[in-house]
């Protein structure tokens, strides 16, 4: 069985790489590995750490329901998370890697994000980048 690893964030960018993972892992009959991976510091204290937990809960609820084999791995580890998702991609030797970006000014879009760049430059697999709605 292969992996397909996405990079969720509680956003709807992260939303739409999630919803994009789950229809893959359906396709090709993947495990599902949702990485949400934070730099930690101040602003990950109690509070953002138990949103956090809560937001996980509803992605596994619905990975359960979606019938989808899955890991969720919520990392806090000072890592940027574009070196996450390379090694978790990496560890699991996954067979693709969905991301989500978000909408950018006519000036942004020539420059990506750089956790995206990093992942769609090192990536040890395919990349599939979606956008929100």
């Amino acid at each position: 069985m292969g992996t397909v690893v996405v990079g969720y964030v509680p956003k709807p960018e992260g939303e739409a790489a999630l919803a994009a993972g789950i229809n893959e892992a359906k396709l090709r009959g993947s495990k599902l590995v949702v990485v949400n991976s934070h730099r930690g510091g101040q602003e990950f204290d109690g509070s953002a750490a138990k949103a956090a937990e809560d937001d996980l809960g509803a992605i596994r609820a619905r990975l359960e329901e979606a019938g989808v084999e899955h890991d969720i791995r919520q990392l806090v580890r000072g890592f940027e998370p574009a070196e996450d998702l390379i090694s978790i991609a990496e560890a699991n030797s996954a067979e693709l890697l969905v991301i989500g970006l978000r909408r950018r000014s006519p000036v942004g879009k020539l420059i990506l994000g750089s956790n995206a760049q990093r992942v769609l430059l090192d990536a040890p697999c395919p990349v599939l980048a979606v956008k929100a709605q």
